[in-house]
């Protein structure tokens, strides 16, 4: 995992931090409209007032060949983004504490439980795409029934990591896609539901 800035609020002081008494929930954040919609799910639906928010962002490694310490600069607008991320939430939860984490790996999958479990997160948050049902028939057929930990694009991650993550997280696991637009509601999956649809 590569260093994220420390929020301002543990840097001052130390003592006048209050514990963290609630839960720790991870989120996913990238850019695509899924991890938007799961951000905004997770922040109505389910964050409490003593909970702490960490925002994960995966990246991919870089690809060229310099010495570690350009390896270990990350691109400022992914900070950027995370910052407008961090804002967000403190918008409409500002006594929520957020903190924000950038990981760094070639399987996204692995690399989100990883950092869930050094987190000790006990709720991990993803967004959802629609896939076909013929494109998951596809996919259970190629990797044999398997649920493997690639595949997909992003909005946190395809259907093949949001599946490995639901499968192989240590904690609760929710997927959250949003219906649509003249429905409304939510699809939730997590390890015992599929496609649950929550009307709110």
């Amino acid at each position: 995992m590569i260093p994220a800035p420390v929020p301002e609020e543990k840097v001052s002081g130390g003592d006048d931090v209050a514990p963290v008494i609630g839960r720790k929930i991870m989120i996913l954040v990238d850019s695509s409209l899924e991890a938007k919609n799961a951000l905004q799910w997770a922040l109505t639906h389910t964050v409490q007032s003593h909970d702490l928010l960490v925002l994960l962002y995966v990246t991919k490694p870089s690809s060229s060949k310099q010495d570690e310490d350009s390896k270990k600069e990350i691109n400022p607008r992914i900070f950027e983004f995370l910052a407008s991320m961090k804002n967000i939430c403190k918008l409409k939860r500002p006594e929520v504490q957020v903190e924000v984490a950038v990981a760094e790996g070639k399987e996204k999958g692995p690399i989100i439980i990883e950092e869930s479990k050094k987190h000790d997160v006990s709720l991990l948050v993803l967004g959802q795409k629609k896939r076909s049902m013929t494109w998951r028939l596809i996919m259970m057929w190629a990797h044999g029934g398997r649920v493997v930990a690639g595949g997909g694009g992003g909005g946190g991650g395809g259907g093949g990591v949001v599946e490995y993550c639901i499968q192989n997280a240590s904690c609760m696991a929710i997927a959250v896609r949003r219906k649509s637009k003249k429905v409304g509601g939510y699809l939730i999956t997590t390890k015992r539901q599929k496609d649950f649809w929550l009307l709110a």
